[in-house]
C-alpha cells in the first residue's frame, strides 16, 4: 500500500506532466505541429496518420491508455524498489523527445517512449544505466531528459528520494537541479521545434 508520500508523487508528477504537455500542445497550435518521417514497421499512436514510407507526418504526444508493467519489471530486476515519479513520468505519455528550456536558460530534451517497443528499449538502457551505477557503489540514479545540444549531461531522478540531478555517465550527480519530479516539470518552458 502506497504512503501518503508515495501518493502525493503519484498524484502531483501526472498533473505537472499534463500541464506541460498541454503547454507543448498550445504552442503546437500557435504554429504547426511538429513532423517526423513515417516508419510503418515503427508504429506510434502519436502519429496524426498514416503515410508511405519516409513521408513526412506531423505527430504529438499522447496520453498513454494502458497500464504498463515495464518499472514492476525494472525493479524486479535490478532488486529494487522503484521510485514512483519516474514511472508516473515515463508512463503517461507516448511520444519522441521534446526540447525544453530550463530556468537557467539551457536546453534539454526530454525523453518518452515513442511505442511498446521503445519501451522495451528504454528498460534495458535504464538496466544498463544501472549496473554501471552498482559497479561505481553509487545510489541509483534514473535518466529522463538530456542536456542539450550534443553532451554527455544527462538529467536524472535519484531513485532513493526522488530528486533531480544533472550528472555525465561515469560520474557522481553533479548539481540538483529540484526537490523532485513534479517540482521540475513545473518551472520547464516548452520550445519550439526548429523546421
Amino acid at each position: 500500500m502506497p504512503t501518503d508520500l508515495q501518493t502525493d508523487i503519484m498524484m502531483d508528477t501526472p498533473q505537472a506532466l499534463d500541464q506541460l504537455i498541454q503547454r507543448f500542445t498550445d504552442l503546437f497550435e500557435q504554429r504547426s505541429y511538429p513532423s517526423t518521417p513515417y516508419d510503418p514497421d515503427w508504429p506510434s499512436l502519436c502519429y496524426h496518420h498514416e503515410a508511405k514510407l519516409g513521408e513526412e507526418v506531423p505527430w504529438q504526444p499522447v496520453f498513454s491508455q494502458r497500464r504498463s508493467d515495464m518499472f514492476q519489471r525494472l525493479g524486479n530486476a535490478l532488486d529494487v524498489t522503484i521510485h514512483p515519479a519516474i514511472a508516473a513520468y515515463y508512463t503517461r505519455y507516448w511520444s519522441d523527445p521534446l526540447p525544453c528550456r530550463m530556468q537557467d536558460g539551457r536546453l534539454i530534451s526530454l525523453l518518452f517512449a515513442w511505442n511498446e517497443q521503445d519501451m522495451e528499449r528504454l528498460r534495458a538502457n535504464l538496466i544498463g544505466h544501472a549496473m554501471s551505477k552498482q559497479k561505481q557503489k553509487r545510489p541509483l540514479t534514473l535518466f529522463f531528459a538530456t542536456l542539450e545540444p550534443d553532451t554527455d549531461y544527462m538529467i536524472s531522478l535519484d531513485n532513493q528520494d526522488g530528486s533531480i540531478w544533472l550528472e555525465r555517465p561515469g560520474r557522481k550527480p553533479e548539481q540538483q537541479l529540484a526537490q523532485d519530479m513534479a517540482a521540475f516539470l513545473k518551472t520547464l518552458e516548452p520550445v519550439r521545434f526548429s523546421s
